[in-house]
């Protein structure tokens, strides 16, 4: 192979040699006339000389190289020669521009040009470079610089490569011959506009007879009708591009291209089975699942969609068919429910047909298929079922214990048919009113019934099977207790009401009315009398209405007051009576208050009656008829207030009664309050006169809670006039010496008065200053100066100080301390 490549290699470099005269001869030729002048001007110079034109010393040729030489020895290009060289070695050629002493190096005596390395077309087709010719010696050029082009001639060193690898592509399953799948495209990198390197031919090297390739465009088509999918999905096609227009010694690439059949819908579903069978219970819930089928499609996607329908059935609205669209599968569900005994089997007949339908694929056949379902209803045991939903029975509220009053039947529906039990379930029956009989259902009464406490009972009834006791099923019974005439009618309210004193004849005081517990078909019809005990010695009458019918007028006055004549207007409701005065005065009867027994009897059968009484109070009363004045009694039941309102009056006077009491005892303890009422201490406020103190350790000067409350003094304080023992316990100090006494009647005077003044409460503080109105002789201790004490040798003793009370306290304690401290 690299023998042929350069051969080629060798006949491209001769052709084009051979195509280019001169290459490689002279390439430069001296034209005739002397040396090179201005090319293109005539005439004379400035010496007169005349001009002539001259040409150029150059004519140059392209040269050409091949690309990619693989000889030992630097690839002849060209040849540089100027006429001017004379062959004696004058001549020196340059050569500069592109690659000039790299690439391209020129022999400066003989002007030859090699190249020094392989060159690339791919990486640069040409170069242009200069040569001049100077004088060797004198460097003077003898030719000027001319510009010429090294053009490098291409070879077939580039083979076609695809743009992509591999190539991925999806055509229509069935698609028709010709269809287009993909264009693949490789391109070379040789020279297109020389020769055939670049001309690129496609072939197909693998994927025939499926598929076809166009070898100038690279069009992959299909080539094989009825291409199946479902047969085989995917497909491998390799794909060929070759320079050279294909022939012989041309270079060549390969790609993958991995086309997939789409699917199309060409293909019918289809059951796997003509026939399916299902077994349910009877006991199945409406609207579960009884089974699901599922119909076959090869096709994939939206293609192999389906609908599921019944289009034939035995038992019409007992089932359905639903497509569940994830699976695809016909879901067959319970419409109505089931029953063993009624109907063992049902039969349906199902379709199933594609969703989307291609008309291209119609003549494939129907897009649709059929099958039969056979659904099998199996057998459970199941409770007793009563009759009906629920049963209503009556009873009179006087039947005898042990009546019936209806009765219940169930039975069970299973091929065993099972005998039934009955029984009451107390938990709707919880006093035992009622019981039924265990083999026949009769309903009968245990115990009395009362229809004003109970007019409707509802219990439940308990069917069980005696085979399984643990089937079970219960029925509602709703029983209605009839009326019977049982309770006497009464006053419909406790009627209390007032009659004038000055009342007349005949007079209409109040209207009653009955009420009775019972309800007779009819209605109540009552009768009002006066009890025949009361009926001659009564001060008033009963007037029945007999059954009156109209409307209630709004009265005008109050209900106790009497009306003096019947309003013609004014209608009275059914079953009241009157209570009317049967004389023209009350005031001269001692009795003020009057009770009047009414006998009410009802119309129904047996007659029930009852006597109540209606209490009336004489009363004062103007003209008008309105009340006046009533005795105590009648004041109190008619005007006084009720017990709840007077103990309410009571806890809001106790209320008031505690504010007023707390506002006063705040009002006295904010009087008791001291003036001064500053945080700061009295003591830094208050300047004391005429007394003189102890200093700052004196702290016992006075008291300041003395100072803001005076009257807030504590029985534990001690008296300020006097020195509190505790402090300063008397100090014994040996009895001086007897000395004559020249003045007993004043020391007698002041001790009376220092006892007096310890005595007194109301004295000043034990400190301060008191003054006597009497002037004795002197003192006993003689004169206390200290100047003459200064001239006195001897020591004095003045313990007597501490004797003379607490006054003298503070001597005492300056001159009696002098013997310890000379003794120290």
């Amino acid at each position: 192979m690299d023998r042929r490549r350069a051969c080629v290699l060798m006949v491209l470099w001769a052709a084009a040699h051979l195509s280019c005269p001169g290459s490689g001869l002279r390439a430069l030729r001296r034209t005739t006339g002397g040396r090179r002048g201005a090319a293109g001007l005539t005439g004379e110079d400035a010496n007169g000389v005349p001009l002539r034109r001259s040409k150029r010393g150059w004519m140059w040729n392209q040269f050409f190289l091949l690309e990619e030489y693989t000889g030992s020895d630097m690839q002849y290009v060209g040849k540089l020669h100027s006429d001017s060289d004379k062959g004696d070695g004058s001549v020196r050629y340059v050569l500069t521009g592109e690659g000039a002493g790299t690439l391209f190096k020129i022999d400066e005596k003989s002007g030859d040009i090699h190249a020094t390395k392989r060159l690339d077309r791919e990486e640069k087709s040409y170069y242009i470079l200069h040569a001049k010719a100077v004088n060797r010696f004198t460097s003077e050029a003898l030719e000027g610089e001319s510009e010429f082009i090294i053009k490098i001639h291409d070879i077939n060193d580039n083979e076609p490569r695809f743009t992509k690898d591999p190539y991925m592509a999806r055509v229509p399953e069935m698609s028709d011959i010709g269809t287009s799948v993909i264009q693949v495209t490789a391109t070379d990198a040789d020279d297109a506009t020389y020769g055939n390197s670049a001309r690129v031919v496609y072939s197909i090297l693998e994927g025939q007879p499926y598929f076809s390739v166009d070898p100038e465009t690279g069009l992959i088509k299909t080539a094989l009708p009825g291409m199946d999918r479902e047969v085989k999905e995917n497909y491998q096609v390799v794909i060929q591009a070759k320079d050279m227009a294909g022939q012989m010694g041309g270079l060549s690439g390969t790609t993958t291209v991995s086309i997939t059949l789409s699917d199309v819908n060409d293909n019918p579903p289809r059951f796997t089975k003509t026939l399916y069978e299902f077994r349910v219970p009877e006991t199945q819930e409406l609207g579960s699942e009884v089974g699901a089928i599922r119909a076959l499609d090869a096709d994939i996607g939206e293609n192999a969609e389906m609908d599921y329908r019944i289009i034939g059935s035995d038992g019409p609205g007992m089932f359905d068919i639903v497509t569940n669209r994830s699976t695809q599968e016909g879901v067959i569900v319970l419409r109505k429910p089931l029953d063993f005994e009624k109907k063992r089997q049902y039969s349906l007949r199902v379709q199933v047909e594609n969703v989307h339908i291609n008309p291209r694929f119609f003549s494939v056949g129907p897009f649709r298929d059929e099958a039969t379902i056979k659904i099998v209803v199996e057998d459970v045991d199941e409770p007793p079922v009563f009759e009906r939903p629920s049963y209503v029975m009556e009873a009179k509220e006087d039947a005898a214990r042990n009546t019936v009053i209806g009765s219940v039947s169930a039975t069970d529906p299973d091929d065993r048919s099972s005998l039934v039990r009955y029984s009451i379930d107390r938990n709707t029956d919880m006093d035992r009113v009622f019981n039924v009989h265990a083999g026949n259902g009769s309903v009968f009464i245990l115990r009395e019934l009362d229809r004003e406490e109970h007019a409707w009972h509802n219990i439940s009834v308990i069917a069980t099977e005696f085979n399984n006791p643990r089937q079970i099923s219960r029925v509602p019974v709703y029983i209605k207790v009839l009326d019977v005439n049982d309770n006497a009618p009464t006053f419909a309210t406790n009627y209390e009401t007032f009659v004038c004193e000055n009342a007349k004849a005949n007079q209409r005081i109040q209207t009653i009315s009955a009420a009775d517990p019972d309800e007779p078909p009819g209605g109540h019809r009552f009768f009002f009398s006066l009890a025949q005990e009361a009926a001659g010695k009564a001060n008033f009458s009963v007037r029945d209405n007999k059954g009156n019918t109209g409307s209630v007028a709004k009265p005008q006055r109050p209900e106790a007051a009497p009306v003096t004549k019947r309003d013609p207007h004014v209608m009275f409701p059914d079953n009241t009576a009157w209570i009317l005065t049967r004389r023209n005065s009350y005031n001269s009867l001692q009795q003020s208050v009057h009770h009047v027994p009414v006998v009410i009897s009802d119309g129904d059968f047996p007659m029930q009656s009852s006597t109540n009484t209606l209490t009336i109070r004489v009363c004062t009363c103007d003209r008008e008829g309105n009340m006046k004045l009533c005795n105590a009694e009648a004041l109190t039941a008619r005007a006084g207030l009720s017990t709840g309102a007077l103990v309410a009056i009571l806890l809001c006077v106790i209320i008031l009664l505690m504010i007023v009491v707390l506002f006063a005892a705040l009002r006295r303890q904010r009087k008791k309050e001291p003036l001064i009422i500053s945080k700061e201490d009295v003591r830094d406020n208050v300047v004391s006169y005429n007394d003189e103190g102890g200093g700052e350790e004196d702290t016992q000067a006075f008291d300041i809670g003395t100072l803001r409350n005076p009257e807030a003094i504590e029985e534990s304080k001690q008296r300020r006039d006097i020195v509190p023992e505790t402090f300063y316990p008397p100090v014994r100090r040996p009895a001086p010496p007897p000395t004559r006494d020249h003045n007993g009647d004043v020391r007698d005077f002041i001790n009376q008065r220092l006892q007096d003044n310890d005595s007194d409460p109301t004295a000043p503080p034990y400190d301060s200053l008191a003054t006597y109105a009497y002037e004795g002789s002197g003192s006993v201790a003689e004169s206390l100066s200290s100047l003459e004490s200064v001239t006195t040798e001897g020591d004095q003793d003045y313990h007597y100080l501490s004797e003379w009370g607490p006054r003298f306290k503070k001597l005492a304690d300056m001159y009696g301390g002098d013997d310890s401290d000379r003794d120290s």
